[in-house]
């Protein structure tokens, strides 16, 4: 077998929302990285951002990917979420030897992918890529928040919480919600 040279590290994040992207990351470390990273879902605000430029600065090579929420309507959300891991990882600049993937399914690509349940608090480079997906989904958020502050995304980040769907109901469908997802669905009626 050959040596394995590059390694990258897949992760999602938005799958739950009902609008805006799932965005997805592919990241290459250095052998020796040394970033004492965890799962993204577990660092402040002011943690994810300060190790998002680190992570910025050390890979060797990464890519951010998405899924649009056409597509997740279209494909179902697994689907739509396998298609940007795809995207991440081809998207990558390097030969990428392995793909560890966080979860229990591996995207379709040509290069070998291994699947690991709670990946992200074991693996290095798949906690690098939750990071820069929990980011960037974050950033997507906060950008609607400011064109659409009533609806409170920079709160709760486009889940189904109590106050999104009170706000949903009285508000209205803007563009960008997942018309598949049963909560928009039934508003659309």
């Amino acid at each position: 077998m050959d040596e394995i040279v590059h390694v990258a590290g897949v992760d999602e994040v938005g799958r739950g929302p009902l609008i805006g992207n799932v965005v997805t990351a592919a990241v290459v470390l250095p052998k020796h990285c040394d970033l004492k990273l965890v799962d993204s879902k577990k660092l402040s605000e002011k943690k994810l951002i300060y190790f998002y430029e680190l992570i910025i600065e050390q890979a060797i090579d990464y890519k951010i990917a998405r899924a649009s929420p056409a597509e997740i309507d279209q494909l179902n959300i697994l689907s739509a979420t396998m298609l940007a891991m795809k995207r991440a990882v081809e998207g990558i600049n390097i030969k990428v030897d392995l793909v560890l993937v966080d979860g229990n399914k591996c995207p379709d690509i040509s290069i070998p992918c291994e699947a690991i349940v709670k990946g992200d608090s074991k693996v290095l480079a798949i906690s690098a890529a939750s990071i820069l997906a929990k980011v960037t989904r974050d950033n997507q958020m906060r950008v609607l928040d400011k064109d659409y502050p009533q609806y409170g995304f920079a709160k709760h980040k486009g889940y189904p919480t109590k106050l999104h769907l009170e706000k949903m109901a009285k508000l209205g469908l803007i563009e960008g919600y997942r018309k598949s997802f049963r909560p928009v669905k039934m508003l659309i009626g």
